[in-house]
């Protein structure tokens, strides 16, 4: 039997949970895009408050970090984990403001591959809420970063395929660049949702 002297404060455990939670909130909104008649000004509003709620939740995370003597585990794992679950949210709410501040949703349609990798950000976001929780007992975890990391290269594939679209010559040049610097933060969501998974790998087995 494994033995520890760390206490098993929920209260981070609370705070992973719930910016996780706001993944979901965010890659739902950026669903919303594919609606027909959508108010993008709208979905880009919500995605900064929920962008917003992340920012507070992370310095909370930090305070509670440098206001506890033992945490449940390494102390740099913690600020690690905080960390990235915040890049992701940063990812999601640039997509946003991107799509709203230059207008591309008024295009007749956002290219298939772009929802695409919506979705991908979708079921990640979601594989990672249902995952954090679990942190507390570090179990059934492996599943999670197993499934997101297929995840990632099911959206390095799609974002390979937007890509190939927007040089085909099927858009004028502007657009081009615009779309690119979307496609951009999309695939970066992608990746940062694979670096809390792969930070998470790393504790449950410096924890096991």
């Amino acid at each position: 039997m494994k033995f520890t002297f760390r206490p098993n404060d929920g209260a981070f455990y609370e705070l992973f949970t719930r910016a996780a939670d706001n993944h979901v909130r965010g890659t739902e909104l950026l669903q919303e895009l594919a609606l027909p008649g959508v108010d993008v000004q709208s979905v880009s509003e919500r995605l900064t408050e929920v962008e917003h709620d992340s920012d507070q939740i992370t310095h909370e995370l930090y305070q509670k970090i440098n206001s506890t003597f033992v945490t449940p585990f390494d102390r740099e794992d913690i600020y690690r984990l905080g960390s990235l679950l915040d890049d992701v949210m940063d990812h999601l709410e640039a997509v946003g403001s991107l799509l709203y501040l230059y207008g591309l949703t008024k295009l007749p349609a956002l290219p298939r591959e772009m929802h695409e990798l919506v979705e991908v950000l979708d079921q990640q976001a979601k594989l990672t809420a249902e995952a954090m929780p679990r942190l507390k007992s570090m179990k059934d975890l492996e599943d999670y970063w197993i499934e997101c990391n297929r995840l990632e290269n099911e959206g390095d594939r799609a974002y390979r395929m937007l890509l190939v679209r927007l040089f085909s010559g099927e858009y004028d040049a502007l657009t081009v660049l615009k779309m690119k610097e979307v496609a951009d933060e999309l695939e970066a969501a992608c990746d940062a949702f694979e670096h809390v998974a792969n930070t998470v790998q790393t504790i449950a087995v410096k924890e096991s």
